[in-house]
């Protein structure tokens, strides 16, 4: 049987969580198990998960000691976070706190 997919604040969740931890592959497997099934939707939404993704994967290459091919995915990261500012959405609240956090983590 098919797991279901994580509701979005229970993937959101996760994925602050374990960029608080640094655990930045866990945090992009968090949201990509949301992103994954809806990735062909031309919905805002959707995109702005794939730019929380790519922050992870932005963390995860600084971890590894690879901060240069790290600027790619924080660039697409910073070119999809700015749906944020026209989203509406039931999540902005905690889509806001997300990008805080990934703003204070990049420094």
């Amino acid at each position: 049987m098919a797991k279901e997919p994580p509701t979005v604040a229970q993937g959101c969740e996760a994925y602050m969580k374990a960029l608080n931890e640094a655990r930045y592959y866990d945090a992009h497997e968090d949201l990509e198990a949301l992103w994954f099934p809806r990735r062909f939707e031309k919905d805002a939404e959707v995109t702005l998960w794939k730019g929380f993704i790519n922050a992870a994967v932005c963390f995860e290459l600084i971890k590894k000691g690879r901060p240069k091919p790290s600027e790619t995915p924080w660039k697409t990261y910073k070119k999809y976070v700015a749906v944020l500012d026209t989203l509406e959405t039931e999540h902005k609240e905690i889509y806001v706190t997300m990008v805080q956090l990934i703003e204070k983590q990049r420094g």
